[in-house]
């Protein structure tokens, strides 16, 4: 018989599926390359009625009827627009007229940095030097002129005669058509916005049920939420940008003005359109400013001052006034700004510029709500690609704890330690075991995670909590929260931390154990740290602690509490297991099973049965520690029944 050849159809299907992908993608940017003629006008329109649906809708609720509230709203908007740019021509016929008057200005300041720049006349010299080789170059194209010329000399008195060639004058109609040709065009575009602007803001609601409709009608609620999701976000994206840039250009219009700056509403203007740009918009702004100061003032100061006059506002206005304005309201991480700013403005040139932010935040929405487009999130959205148990247990693996330690770090500004073991190392390792469940997480990775917590424990060593200030209105919104059960329980932890007896403070009176593995003993070393940071005197065993040739060995004198974690799923006979080789070893120790992991939703009436000497902790770090504190606070000793060992 032959042998069986295995398939590779998963193989074929995965990599048509990647390939129909591209052919899709390509063929939907080559859609929006070739159509951008119609699509730009609609893109303005819709972006557009994003900024006027606010005070549609504000009219409507002053019973103003719909229809005449897209009149009254959208005539309004686009005379401020058409005013707008009618100031700006205006402006730039002054600017222009102007012109000539600063041309001697400008030269005589030329000259004085080129002076002041070549020091005894370096530039000259060479500009010299360069014209005098030209000259020598060009003599050898001279003498065969020359010598041809004089193969048929012209004849004695022959002189030559001039042609002139004229165009006949051009009619009326070919006239006016030279000057309409280039109107036609931004004309066609801006009837085309006004059309559908008013159009959009008229059937706003059919559109809506049209697209919930072509979007999905089986699943309203999702389609629902992305489209309001998006509304909300462009609209307040929009507005938000729009007060805030238009503050921007009145207050750089304000200060050009002040300085004596010509033209400074244009100037003003500009900078407010151009700021819609990300990054690169308010210095392109700057630069005409610049070159006119530098053309008007008697000297620099005009200069510096418009130089200071940007190089103020823009980083305050960027750096502090817009994320408390909006903060991440365009949801857009600045790689994908970046990029989607160079790929729609390849695409559609300018226009493609301004509205790559709106653009792109239109494809993050779709892809937070729609499953297949959720790359779209994750490569171009601002929320963290990873979160920080995720990004934890991935430095673990690629040993790399230091980076592990500065996130540490960086969390431990603004939360407890405890919060930090609790939320990222521990929910990290449950990760891990999850990994190990499925049989992906060889003993080599593995003992590089335990080698990864170890070493972050031991640079957290040092580390003190930053007193928290009272937050009493946050206590109580979050009184159910996991956070705030967890800041409850350091609070009990440091009161019981006060009536510690002393023999819990000398010696090593608690002992971690691993339960059953490497994992184990990484929480065995978290637990063994917070108890030390309690006052409470522990010591971590390794993971092995319990095996055969190991637990003789045990050195459990003086030990009050022996502790048994675990982050691993063990089973009730494996726990009663480990329970009576400890009870063996510490016949008068209180016994305290922490099941941290997955293990956290096996039922406790399966664990202890009578006559079972120890108790269980399930869930969290912080409750295994409140035990331990309370054991140890209690004025009785902690009744420790016997356990049957046959």
């Amino acid at each position: 018989m032959g042998s069986v050849q295995p398939s590779h159809h998963g193989g074929d299907g995965v990599q048509g599926s990647a390939l129909t992908t591209v052919m899709f993608a390509v063929v939907i940017v080559a859609c929006l390359y070739f159509g951008r003629e119609v699509l730009v006008p609609i893109a303005l329109a819709v972006l557009m009625s994003f900024v006027l649906a606010p005070p549609v809708l504000l009219l409507q609720r002053w019973r103003v009827p719909r229809g005449l509230a897209v009149v009254i709203v959208a005539c309004a908007g686009f005379a401020a627009i058409f005013g707008l740019g009618g100031l700006m021509v205006r402006q730039v016929d002054q600017l222009a007229g102007d012109l000539p008057s600063y041309q001697s200005t400008l030269r005589d300041k030329i000259h004085n940095l080129r002076g002041a720049t070549t020091g005894a006349g370096t530039l000259e010299r060479a500009s010299q030097v360069l014209q005098e080789l030209n000259s020598e170059l060009d003599k050898p194209n001279r003498a065969p002129a020359a010598a041809i010329g004089s193969l048929s000399p012209p004849q004695a008195g022959a002189q030559p005669v001039p042609v002139e060639i004229k165009q006949p004058d051009p009619g009326a109609l070919q006239t006016l058509g030279t000057l309409i040709t280039p109107l036609v065009h931004p004309l066609a575009t801006t009837g085309i916005v006004v059309i559908f602007v008013i159009f959009i803001l008229a059937q706003r609601q059919d559109l809506r049920n049209r697209l919930v409709r072509l979007a999905g009608s089986r699943d309203l609620q999702r389609t629902t939420a992305a489209i309001d999701d998006a509304g909300q976000r462009l609209s307040r994206l929009f507005l938000t940008q729009l007060a805030l840039n238009a503050g921007f250009g009145a207050v750089v219009g304000a200060g050009l003005w002040i300085i004596g700056v010509p033209s400074a509403p244009l100037w003003g203007m500009l900078a407010m359109i151009l700021r819609f740009v990300p990054y690169i918009g308010a210095p392109i702004a700057a630069i005409f400013p610049l070159i006119l100061a530098a053309a008007v003032g008697p000297d620099w100061n005009m200069v510096l001052w418009t130089a200071a006059l940007f190089l103020i506002f823009e980083p305050i206005t960027g750096q502090f006034i817009e994320p408390l304005v909006y903060g991440q309201s365009a949801g857009l991480s600045p790689v994908a700004i970046i990029t989607s700013a160079t790929f729609w403005t390849w695409l559609w040139g300018p226009i493609g510029l301004i509205l790559a932010t709106p653009l792109t935040v239109c494809l993050v929405v779709l892809g937070r709500h729609v499953d297949r487009l959720a790359f779209l999130d994750v490569m171009f959205g601002d929320e963290p690609a990873l979160t920080p148990a995720e990004l934890v247990y991935q430095r673990m693996l690629a040993r790399d704890p230091v980076e592990a330690t500065e996130q540490a770090r960086k969390f431990l500004q603004e939360n407890s330690l405890l919060t930090y073991y609790e939320q990222v190392l521990l929910a990290g390792l449950r990760l891990a075991q999850a990994d190990a469940e499925r049989g992906l997480l060889d003993p080599e990775r593995t003992l590089r995670v335990r080698d990864a917590v170890a070493e972050i424990v031991d640079d957290l060593t040092i580390h003190e909590d930053i007193p928290e200030p009272e937050r009493q209105v946050v206590a109580q919104a979050e009184e159910n929260a996991p956070l705030a059960r967890i800041n409850e329980a350091e609070e009990l932890l440091r009161q019981a931390a006060l009536r510690l007896p002393v023999q819990w403070r000398s010696g090593k009176p608690v002992l971690c154990v691993p339960g059953l593995g490497l994992l184990d003993e990484a929480v065995a070393l978290m637990v063994t740290q917070l108890l030390e940071r309690r006052g409470i005197g522990a010591r971590a065993e390794q993971a092995d602690a319990l095996s055969m040739s190991r637990i003789f060995a045990l050195d459990t004198k003086n030990v009050a509490l022996v502790c048994l974690c675990y982050v691993e799923n063990p089973s009730p006979a494996q726990i009663h297991y480990a329970v009576r080789r400890l009870r063996r070893k510490a016949p008068a120790a209180f016994i305290l099973v922490a099941l941290v992991g997955a293990a956290s939703g096996v039922d406790e009436h399966e664990i202890v049965q009578p006559p079972a000497s120890f108790d269980v902790v399930k869930a969290s770090l912080g409750e295994t520690v409140e035990r331990i504190l309370a054991v140890a606070t209690s004025p009785v000793e902690p009744e420790r029944p016997r356990y049957a060992t046959g």
